[in-house]
């Protein structure tokens, strides 16, 4: 994208990375945020979504501009909805406009008709003076020349007019009681200012919108390559699922289980060519109706399609799918692409990418941080490592299914961090199921600490849904127990290997085991709160 003049206010369309432009407002960032090195670059909240971004000015043009050409090339239906969102905005801010319009010919005509009065009650005055001065013209000539000095100054100045002159305000400015009506601009509106964009002319009738900040409570994502990190991070999915092109890449899918049937879903919706397997053939029924096409066996998925991707249960798991017989590496011929999205220990995806490497294959590991509900709705985040290239041919797929990727360097990495990520929030889970216990045995309510926590540091949807699990007594699995309990083993596993100490994530283990042994197995991670209780 060309440079242009731009200011804070403007509607602009915003480009991120390798994402498809998407409509935004340039507002003010979080006094705390710095602002990048380097390029200059605009604070940018994208429409339809809750995103926000240090975005560079060559990676900015104008809204009003260039909106039919994105509308062209953009088709999605968030992307639809983000614009309808513009639009919106522009409606409300013509309608303050009519409105700030209206109330200042109210004001205008207040004042007119306080004028009017104004002059009717001075020629009343004129009227009593004159008569008075008849009857005193009557009385004495000392009393006659006060009559008429009386009458001369009251004639000159109605009371409305003296009081003015008596008042600090100048005339025109509109009495208190009538200022007071307003509605006061707030001090935030006043900060920030508004300004128009370069070459950009409003439409008859619709005013500029003023910026209005807004608390920003998501994690926000800053687009600053020259930092050095190994870290990428894209929009929020929300942002740029609507509006993806689909690689021409033919795609495999091995594995539809709580988090793959969420994926292959997303990658559907989004227009990508996908071949699915599952063990369980039945279950890709219901994909294949939605337009993905059957692998008999995953040698058979991967020699057809140029990119694989693989989500399965625990290391053994992803070891049969790819050494097993009419495995994965059958199918391997030089150029073909295998990605494992499973969460597994270090070695074993180490060993993966050497055998695929081995006969001329691709690797990349990419396991996911999330669970069904955000599997469901492309919100994952995901964790990759191993062949740069192809983590880039992977774009499209992975703005589908995630709302962040990130590329960690060598293959071991995102390994590393998936069992890190996951001890973190198996822990937890642990620790809010032994305080809502600890609270019902100590004569307190769970529902009043559930609030008392949503109202402090602790609060998020992860707490807000695992307590209500928990409080409902609905364990519906949206992350298998077992599998928690797994990356924990695997987690104390990793410490051991570098001999670090994890003490918590030992504790925490042990009650996992437990639940297991009380059947919660196959239950979500919350059933882990029947550990305490039995």
């Amino acid at each position: 994208m060309a440079a242009v003049s731009l200011r804070l206010g403007d509607l602009v369309w915003g480009k991120l990375g390798r994402y498809p432009p998407w409509p935004g407002k340039i507002v003010n960032p979080p006094k705390d945020l710095k602002k990048p090195r380097g390029k200059k670059c605009f604070f940018v909240k994208f429409f339809g979504t809750e995103d926000h971004a240090w975005i560079k000015v060559e990676q900015l043009k104008p809204y009003h501009a260039h909106k039919e050409e994105m509308i062209k090339i953009n088709k999605g239906k968030r992307f639809q909805q983000a614009v309808d969102a513009v639009e919106e905005f522009l409606k409300k801010a013509k309608g303050k406009d009519q409105a700030s319009s209206h109330n200042s010919s109210e004001e205008k005509n207040r004042r007119n008709s306080s004028e009017e009065r104004g002059k009717q009650s001075a020629g009343d005055e004129k009227r009593k003076a004159a008569f008075s001065e008849g009857k005193l013209k009557k009385s004495t000539g000392e009393g006659k020349k006060r009559a008429s000095s009386v009458s001369s100054e009251r004639g000159s100045k109605s009371p409305l007019k003296r009081a003015l002159d008596q008042s600090p305000r100048k005339r025109g400015r509109p009495p208190k009681d009538e200022k007071d009506l307003t509605i006061p601009e707030s001090s935030t509106v006043k900060r920030v200012m508004t300004g128009t964009v370069a070459g950009f002319k409003w439409p008859p009738g619709v005013s500029e919108p003023t910026v209005c900040y807004q608390a920003i409570t998501k994690k926000l994502k800053v687009c600053e390559e020259e930092t050095g990190s190994t870290s990428i991070q894209a929009a929020d999915s929300t942002a740029v699922n609507g509006s993806i092109t689909p690689t021409d890449k033919k795609i495999g899918f091995l594995g539809l289980g709580l988090m793959g049937s969420g994926i292959v879903s997303n990658l559907l919706k989004m227009g990508h060519t996908v071949t699915v397997w599952n063990r369980t053939a039945e279950k890709c029924d219901l994909f294949i109706q939605e337009g993905a096409r059957l692998g008999r066996t995953p040698a058979e998925v991967v020699s057809t399609c140029d990119i694989t991707f693989a989500c399965v249960s625990d290391p053994k798991a992803a070891k049969d799918l790819v050494l097993g017989p009419s495995g994965v590496l059958q199918g391997i011929r030089p150029g073909k692409c295998y990605v494992d999205m499973s969460t597994v220990d270090a070695d074993t995806v180490t060993e993966l990418a050497q055998v695929i490497v081995s006969r001329g294959g691709r690797f990349l590991e990419a396991p996911v941080s999330g669970n069904q509900q955000l599997s469901n709705d492309g919100m994952l985040v995901i964790l990759a490592a191993g062949d740069r290239g192809l983590y880039e041919d992977c774009s499209s797929c992975f703005q589908a299914m995630g709302k962040t990727s990130f590329f960690l360097g060598e293959v071991g990495n995102a390994a590393k961090m998936m069992l890190i990520v996951n001890m973190v929030q198996g822990s937890f889970m642990a620790t809010i199921a032994e305080g809502l216990t600890l609270a019902q045995v100590t004569g307190q309510s769970q529902q009043t600490l559930l609030d008392i926590l949503n109202q402090g540091q602790l609060a998020s949807i992860f707490l807000d849904q695992k307590c209500q699990n928990i409080l409902q007594g609905n364990f519906k699995p949206d992350f298998y127990l077992k599998y928690i309990q797994k990356d924990l083993r695997l987690a104390i596993a990793l410490g051991d290997s570098v001999n670090h100490p994890t003490p918590m994530a030992a504790a925490a283990n042990e009650v996992y085991k437990r639940a297991k042994a009380l059947d919660q197995s196959d239950n979500d991670m919350s059933a882990v709160y029947r550990a305490y209780i039995h």
